[in-house]
C-alpha cells in the first residue's frame, strides 16, 4: 500500500504463506469462506475485527503478533501511551458512503500472552462495530465505560451502557459492541486468557 497504511492483506498473505498453507487450509483451519481469505489478501475488502480474530484463530495469532510481530516477549512493569500495542486502528473500517469516522481502536497493555490478562482502552467512534459476526472465545471479559455510549449484545441479552456502567460476562456467549450514539465511546477492559 503506497499511502503508508498498513497492508492487512499482504501481511495475511505473509502469515499464511510462513505457515505453508493454501487459502483454502487456512479457510477451514479457521472456519471461514475461502473467498474470504482471497478477498482480503487481494486488498479488495477490510475484515471487522470478529473477522480477522477468527482467521488468525487459524493460525493461531493474536491480533498483536500480526500487527506488531517485533514486539518483545519481555515487558516493563509501567507502560507509557506511547506503549500500547495498537490492535486495530489499521484495520480501514469505513463503510461504502457511510459518512464519518467508523473507527474502532483497541490498544493493548504490555504483553498479554506472556500476562495471560489482556488489558485494553478501547475507543469506538460513532458507528463503529466490532462486526455483524458475533464474538465468541473461550475467555472471560469486563469492563468500565469511561465515556460515550455503547451497545453490548451479549447472548440475546442487549444494553446501552454509558459512562460508569460496567459488564463482566462469560466470552463464550456470543457478543458484540456497537457504538450507535454521536460521539466517541471509550472503555477499559480486561479478558483472560487474552483473545485478540
Amino acid at each position: 500500500m503506497s499511502d503508508g497504511q498498513f497492508d492487512v492483506g499482504g501481511r495475511l498473505r505473509q502469515v499464511r504463506s510462513a505457515a505453508g498453507w493454501s487459502q483454502r487450509q487456512l479457510a477451514e483451519r479457521a472456519g471461514v469462506p475461502p473467498s474470504q481469505i482471497s478477498t482480503i489478501e487481494q486488498n479488495k475488502s477490510s475484515p471487522s475485527v470478529a473477522s480477522l480474530r477468527k482467521i488468525l484463530s487459524g493460525l493461531p495469532l493474536t491480533m498483536a503478533e500480526f500487527f506488531e510481530p517485533d514486539q518483545p516477549l519481555a515487558d516493563s512493569v509501567f507502560h507509557s501511551p506511547a506503549d500500547l500495542v495498537d490492535l486495530t486502528s489499521r484495520l480501514t473500517s469505513h463503510a461504502p458512503g457511510a459518512s464519518g469516522d467508523r473507527t474502532l481502536t483497541l490498544r493493548q497493555v504490555g504483553n498479554a500472552r506472556a500476562h495471560n490478562l489482556q488489558i485494553l482502552q478501547e475507543r469506538y467512534e460513532p458507528g463503529a462495530d466490532t462486526g455483524i459476526d458475533m464474538l465468541e472465545h473461550a475467555s472471560h471479559e469486563g469492563g468500565i465505560v469511561l465515556s460515550g455510549e455503547i451497545e453490548l449484545t451479549v447472548g440475546d441479552q442487549v444494553k446501552l451502557l454509558k459512562p460508569g456502567d460496567a459488564y463482566l460476562f462469560d466470552s463464550s456467549l456470543p457478543h458484540r459492541f456497537r457504538n450507535t450514539g454521536q460521539r466517541a465511546a471509550e472503555i477499559i477492559s480486561a479478558c483472560t486468557p487474552p483473545y485478540l
